[in-house]
């Protein structure tokens, strides 16, 4: 038989529970909030130590004098809660301690790699840094008084607790009776109208308050109760009927409520995974971010380095209170100049970059043959690894033929060419291998004698701008290349790979895919690069007439012609202008900058060849649009050369040649 308790005990046990509950989630978090801020106050106070201590002691670590560092530590004598303190040099070493008097426990000589607190003590770390330089370590140990504080508070708050509820049984077992009383009325008097189903008894009224307000309507409801019998009694088969009713459509609700939580599972699912796809989306926008701003960052240093070079040299020698001699102004234009062609190299691979890392970079994959492109790149690379001393060895190569882009795959081999001789020793040596690692793969190698790289350097060697190490070197570099080298190869659907021993050189490789040869075509090439650095005749000065609406640009091209008797330069500001000396002085080849006033460089090469005095006039453009879309676009538009700004003066002089060249055997065959 089940015990059953009267509603007073009930009333009793809440009130109880609930002070005790109230109680003890008010003196956990006391307790919680003061052990908090203790161990808070004590790492605070502790690191304030350790930094005053590190703070004083950098120069006895700068000057290497233990005795200063030993008075700088006793002064903890002070902090009797520090039981031990040390000072560690930059390598680990103990450099100095302090332990207070009763100390048992010694002090490491050398430094832990992290703090190692316990229950006993607490550890701290703080490193001591003068002017970005690493000096040592401040080692403190203090006693940590966090478990003895946590049991004080228990054992006070176990007395208030006790108290506390004793008083409140007290308080419960008097007032329980008045509240109690009323109920305790209409209780007894339900269960005797149950015993005898006689609805005329009638509660006592007690109180005045809502338990007189309940013994009302208990009284009305009996009264109720006794005039609704018998119709409840004739009305049983109605009752009976709706009951099925009522059952039936309960199991209809079941049935809509166990779809409709099937249709909110699987809303919330679709949620979750909308929210995971969306934090997903949210960390990669904030490494994104990130690494946008690193690369900014890096980008602005590399370029203000070689414009400070050019900008503070062309200041000494446009200055008069800075008087220098030829030698000297010779050599100032030979590190702007320097300087020019690095920010030049900087901005293009910045740009091819660009290209390669937003997807606008266009391949034309074709089956190239090996040889061509070896010995392409071999003519290039061989003067510039004699002046150095290093031997470059090729490979032979006969029929080797892989599918890439020709442009992009000389590009590639270049940069890693140009890398193992630029950081090579003096008279070192670079080979460079082929083999076919697999039916449809070869990989090509370039393997260099230079100082190698250790694993570290090896992780960051694809990262933008970073030169592991290099940046103080003689070399210059942009911490580019390889990064696009290796987009580029991936493009292309290839890999690429190193290997590196410090002291012994390394070796970058890259594998593509081969495809079946194709016809050397080399007699065409060759006759095209004959005919390109053929030099004009002497005779009649050729007239050349550069559209221009920049006086510096315009100024840099008079002098480069002034230098040559074969040529003569005739200028003019805007599209306009171009046109009407076109048409009235005839000129062998005509310069066109694109960005003029008024009319695009493009709109006046379409009207000269819409008339037909100029039709057959060639047009280079000359122009700072450097972008691959820009240079399509211009070809497309019909000029016969391209030129990009900043002017490369001998690309400019072989451009007019080769154009000269080629329209005076058009010249005579018309004659």
């Amino acid at each position: 038989m089940t015990h059953r308790r009267s509603i007073r005990s009930k009333l009793v046990r809440a009130v109880m529970t609930t002070t005790f509950v109230a109680l003890l989630v008010s003196v956990a978090i006391i307790i919680f909030y003061d052990l908090r801020s203790y161990h808070r106050s004590l790492l605070n106070d502790l690191a304030t130590q350790a930094e005053l201590v590190g703070h004083m002691s950098s120069a006895a670590l700068t000057f290497d004098d233990p005795r200063l560092a030993k008075e700088n530590l006793a002064l903890l004598r002070t902090r009797p809660q520090v039981r031990a303190a040390a000072i560690y040099d930059a390598n680990g070493e103990l450099f100095a301690s302090y332990q207070a008097a009763g100390e048992a426990s010694g002090l490491p000589e050398r430094l832990p790699a992290a703090p190692a607190s316990d229950r006993d003590k607490l550890v701290i770390h703080h490193r001591i840094v003068e002017d970005g330089d690493a000096l040592g370590t401040v080692y403190l140990r203090a006693e940590n008084q966090l478990l003895a504080r946590t049991v004080d508070y228990l054992s006070i708050a176990a007395g208030v607790t006790l108290l506390a509820m004793f008083v409140a049984y007290l308080l419960m077992r008097r007032m329980g009776r008045v509240v109690t009383a009323p109920i305790v009325a209409i209780t007894e008097i339900a269960r005797d109208v149950v015993a005898t189903r006689d609805y005329s008894r009638r509660a006592p009224r007690i109180s005045n308050d809502e338990a007189g307000e309940l013994v009302d309507s208990f009284n009305a409801m009996l009264t109720e109760i006794e005039g609704r019998t018998r119709e409840l009694e004739t009305s049983s088969s109605e009752i009976a009927r709706e009951a099925a009713e009522r059952s039936r459509a309960q199991q209809e609700v079941m049935r809509l409520n166990e779809q409709l939580e099937q249709r909110v599972d699987e809303r919330t699912l679709q949620l979750a995974l909308a929210n995971a796809e969306l934090a997903n989306a949210i960390e990669e926008a904030r490494s994104a971010n990130q690494a946008k701003s690193a690369f900014l960052s890096s980008m602005s240093h590399e370029l203000r380095t070689p414009l400070n070079a050019i900008l503070g040299f062309a200041q000494i020698l446009t200055s008069d209170t800075l008087p220098s001699t030829i030698e000297q102004k010779k050599e100032f234009a030979g590190h702007i100049l320097k300087s020019g062609r690095h920010l030049l190299t900087l901005i293009n691979e910045i740009l091819d970059l660009a290209k390669v890392e937003s997807g606008t970079v266009t391949l034309s994959m074709e089956p190239v043959a090996l040889s061509d492109t070896l010995l392409e790149t071999r003519a290039m690379v061989e003067p510039i690894a004699a002046s150095r001393g290093v031997r470059v060895l090729f490979p032979e190569t006969p029929g080797a033929v892989v599918l890439a882009d020709r442009t992009r795959l000389k590009q590639v081999l270049l940069n890693l060419l140009s890398n193992a001789v630029k950081y090579n020793r003096e008279a070192g040596a670079v080979v460079v291998t082929c083999e076919q690692v697999a039916p449809t793969r070869l990989r090509l190698s370039v393997q260099d004698t230079g100082a190698g790289l250790d694993a570290e350097q090896v992780a960051s060697l694809f990262q933008p701008f970073n030169r592991l190490g290099q940046e103080g070197g003689s070399q210059e570099g942009t911490g580019i290349g390889l990064v696009v080298t290796k987009r580029l190869v991936e493009l292309m659907g290839g890999e690429i790979g190193v290997s590196s021993s410090p002291g012994m050189g390394s070796v970058f490789w890259i594998e593509l895919a081969t495809t079946a040869p194709l016809a050397a075509q080399a007699e065409g090439v060759a006759a095209e690069v004959q005919e390109a650095h053929t030099v004009p005749d002497e005779g009649e000065p050729q007239l050349i007439l550069y559209v221009e609406d920049n006086p510096a640009n315009l100024r840099l091209v008079e002098e480069i012609v002034r230098f040559r008797s074969d040529l003569r330069l005739l200028s003019a500001h805007d599209g306009h202008v171009g046109l009407s000396l076109a048409r009235a002085h005839q000129p062998a080849i005509i310069l066109m900058d694109l960005n003029l006033p008024g009319m695009s460089g493009i709109e006046v090469l379409r009207q000269l060849r819409a008339d037909p005095l100029t039709a057959g006039i060639p047009v280079i453009a000359l122009t700072a649009n450097a972008m691959q879309r820009d240079i399509e676009r211009g070809m497309a538009a019909g000029f016969t050369r391209y030129l990009t700004k900043p002017i490369d003066i001998d690309k400019f002089t072989d451009a007019i040649n080769s154009t000269l060249a080629k329209a005076r055997p058009a010249e005579r065959k018309a004659e």
